[in-house]
């Protein structure tokens, strides 16, 4: 192979190398977000409803504020252990073409270069230790004057998956 080929490779194997390590950084993100949800239930069956929810989904009351008309539920995110192979078999992937292109610019360490590939479960590692972290749900009561005629209107703050099964499970439109 000629050297601009290999360099190319090289490149376009450091740019994917960089490319996999923001995905990984990123299967940890936050991913809060905040929908206003309409039902045509009273306010408190509305509350009940969404208390009864989130406690079948391991969430506890946190907090609860009468005046701004708001609960707080807190639970723990539990990591995939599956999402965690995942990402150690993509780490390994990655570092294996990495350590190929490597050996074939510099022959006399191939082997050595091998040893690189033990380094592949610390993915798996960083996702499992930094998603399992206290999620919060806030939810808050709008106003009557506020909400349409004859339905209540609930803000939900919580993680996007959150939210949808929330709205895959419950009666709500989202407005």
């Amino acid at each position: 192979m000629s050297v601009s080929i290999l360099q190319s490779t090289f490149l376009l194997t450091l740019l994917l190398s960089i490319g996999l390590l923001f995905f990984i950084r990123a299967s940890v993100k936050d991913r809060t977000e905040a929908v206003r949800l309409a039902s045509s239930q009273a306010d408190v069956s509305l509350l009940d409803q969404l208390q009864v929810y989130f406690t079948q989904r391991a969430y506890r009351i946190a907090a609860a504020d009468a005046v701004r008309r708001q609960v707080t539920f807190e639970g723990l995110v539990r990591p995939s252990a599956w999402l965690a192979l995942f990402l150690t078999l993509l780490a390994a992937i990655g570092l294996l073409c990495f350590v190929l292109i490597l050996s074939i610019l510099f022959p006399d360490y191939g082997d050595k270069l091998l040893g690189v590939l033990v380094l592949a479960p610390i993915a798996g590692a960083f996702y499992w230790r930094n998603a399992a972290r206290p999620e919060q749900v806030l939810v808050q009561l709008e106003d009557a004057s506020l909400a349409p005629e004859g339905q209540s209107v609930v803000t939900v703050t919580a993680h996007r998956d959150e939210l949808a099964e929330l709205q895959r499970n419950l009666p709500l439109t989202r407005l």
